[in-house]
């Protein structure tokens, strides 16, 4: 029995083991090609030294597509027609170390846009676009060099702040510029040189809110020393009337006199 069984038993485990070699041949084709099927398809997506790059560059783009490989690490949706980054639009993207923006047509960034990505994130470029101003919990804990360069700025307190936790592009820093400004005459400069000569936006800013105040305040003082003389002479009309009305009442006197007259008469 073991002399017939045992010739078998070399052949039975070969192809076993022919079996399971492709199948795991398979099975790693299969993850090695899952990114590429997942790519959206308006964009093109590549493997590049072991990294999924998405791109998705010049593709008449209106929004920021939302079926992404979540092992993308590079990102390109420059020179599209975006207009908005809106509240984690890459909160899958776990891995994502290069983001480009540039040339597209954004005004606003929400407050968690880039939320998810914050820690992974290197390089984001938001340049050549048309904001003009984001809130600062937009880029908390980002770490990534950033470049801002060529947009419509609105030099204020609040950009001076966000500024203040940023990582700019040394390399495009001075061309992060003024387009606007709480004071007309840095309108046209560089931020950064504005800032570096000692210019705080924010003290335009509280002075501004202290006048405002002030202004306010004015007026409701004016409001009530007004409501107070409009009572007073209100009032004083009304007791002048209401004297001419007690006067012009007969005295007790004048009533007595009468009462013994017709008493004389009767």
């Amino acid at each position: 029995m073991q002399d017939v069984a045992g010739p078998d038993m070399p052949r039975k485990s070969l192809l076993f083991n022919g079996f399971a070699l492709l199948w795991g041949s398979l099975f790693g084709i299969f993850l090695a090609n899952a990114p590429v099927m997942a790519c959206p398809t308006t964009c093109h997506c590549i493997e590049k030294n072991g990294l999924t790059v998405v791109q998705c560059m010049s593709r008449n783009l209106e929004k920021i597509p939302s079926d992404l490989p979540r092992d993308t690490v590079v990102l390109l949706l420059a020179s599209n027609h975006i207009t908005h980054i809106p509240n984690h639009a890459f909160k899958e993207l776990h891995y994502l170390q290069e983001l480009d923006l540039s040339n597209n047509d954004i005004e606003t960034v929400d407050v968690g846009a880039f939320q998810g990505v914050s820690d992974s994130l290197l390089v984001l470029d938001l340049s050549n676009n048309r904001i003009q101003s984001v809130p600062k919990e937009a880029f908390a804990r980002l770490r990534a060099k950033i470049s801002l360069s060529n947009n419509p700025w609105h030099c204020e307190c609040m950009l001076q702040e966000v500024l203040r936790e940023l990582r700019l592009d040394p390399e495009t820093v001075n061309e992060v510029v003024c387009h606007t400004a709480v004071q007309e005459e840095y309108a046209g400069k560089p931020v950064i040189q504005v800032l570096d000569s000692g210019i705080n936006f924010c003290n335009f800013h509280h002075k501004t809110t202290d006048v405002a105040m002030f202004v306010t305040m004015f007026g409701w003082f004016t409001m009530v020393i007004a409501y107070v003389i409009y009572y007073v002479r209100h009032n004083q009309e009304d007791a002048r009337r209401h004297l001419e009305y007690l006067k012009s009442l007969p005295s007790s006197s004048q009533i007595s006199k009468d009462f013994d007259t017709i008493s004389t008469v009767l």
